[in-house]
């Protein structure tokens, strides 16, 4: 080994995995997707909660609780006037865009499935996201100062909304987005009441604590399919590892009236069925990164996707 190399290694049988390496130009990969052959499920070597002493809005017994589920659920987040905000902004928003990339419309219906960049889009929804008990529980899990790596509205309407297939999210903002660890959460507000009929998130908890590496290259512009696609080809992980997920920690269905709020861990794996029923399903979704987990080149990509999706 080098001399600008450092490194601290963790030997398993047959070869070694390297958890902590830098070189003078970026970290060696310790999260390795987009493969050639078959998907891969590793340990994870980083933590869940970043600060021993972790103080703020969450409890001890909530932190403990996130860091063991990879979750965490919490009632009355937003209020009935907040929700109305938000709704009333997605709308204007959506109006005033007319088509464009930040629009992500059914493919089957046309209707909006996901609205990108609403904390830039509307003051009102970036007050939102900047207080306490959303920002604040980012900052405390994280243990950093943090910034939002990607916000959206995810829209489910009644008899048209679209699943959305099973996949860890930091499994693409590693590959295609050069994000290095998993030292980021999502906080998803329920603007509807999510229910176990209108597709609400499914988890698998514990699963945050393994990395599944996904097969196949990153085809060039590969955003533009796999945002509308409902099984996206590349960055979904094969249902054998999906499986063996499920058998070992099961699969939580995460409902809860409108107004909650559900934090959860960047490498989770989870999913939501589509919604053939009339009631309608949305969530405001915000993604904090902590500032020293700056976003670099993609791991497994070739240009990086647009900013509205990976804010730099």
């Amino acid at each position: 080994m080098s001399t600008r190399t450092m490194a601290k290694c963790r030997l398993r049988e047959g070869s070694a995995l390297i958890t902590e390496t830098r070189t003078a130009s970026r970290p060696v990969d310790v999260y390795r997707t987009r493969l050639a052959d078959h998907g891969e499920i590793e340990p994870r070597p980083h933590p869940v909660v970043w600060e021993h002493d972790a103080r703020g809005p969450l409890s001890v017994a909530e932190v403990d609780g996130y860091r063991d589920r990879g979750y965490h659920v919490a009632e009355n987040v937003l209020s009935d006037s907040d929700i109305d905000t938000c709704l009333t902004e997605v709308a204007a928003i959506t109006d005033r865009l007319g088509v464009d990339e930040r629009v992500v419309r059914e493919s089957s219906s046309g209707d909006v499935r996901s609205l990108f960049a609403v904390h830039q889009l509307s003051d009102a929804i970036a007050d939102m996201c900047d207080r306490t008990e959303i920002a604040g529980v980012a900052r405390q899990i994280l243990g950093d100062d943090v910034y939002i790596h990607q916000s959206r509205i995810n829209l489910k309407p009644g008899f048209a909304g679209g699943p959305f297939y099973w996949h860890s999210d930091f499994e693409t903002w590693h590959a295609e987005d050069g994000m290095p660890t998993p030292r980021a959460l999502s906080v998803s507000l329920a603007l509807t009441p999510n229910l176990v009929t209108n597709g609400a998130l499914m988890i698998i908890p514990g699963s945050h604590e393994q990395f599944v590496g996904c097969v196949g290259q990153t085809p060039d512009g590969y955003h533009n399919q796999s945002l509308v696609s409902y099984r996206p080809p590349f960055g979904t992980p094969e249902e054998s590892d999906v499986t063996a997920l499920a058998d070992e920690h099961g699969i939580d269905m995460i409902t809860g009236p409108a107004g909650t709020a559900l934090y959860f861990d960047s490498n989770c794996m989870h999913a939501s069925s589509g919604n053939i029923t009339p009631y309608p399903r949305s969530n405001l979704f915000v993604v904090f990164n902590a500032k020293s987990n700056a976003l670099q080149a993609p791991f497994a990509s070739g240009a990086p996707r647009p900013d509205y999706l990976a804010h730099r």
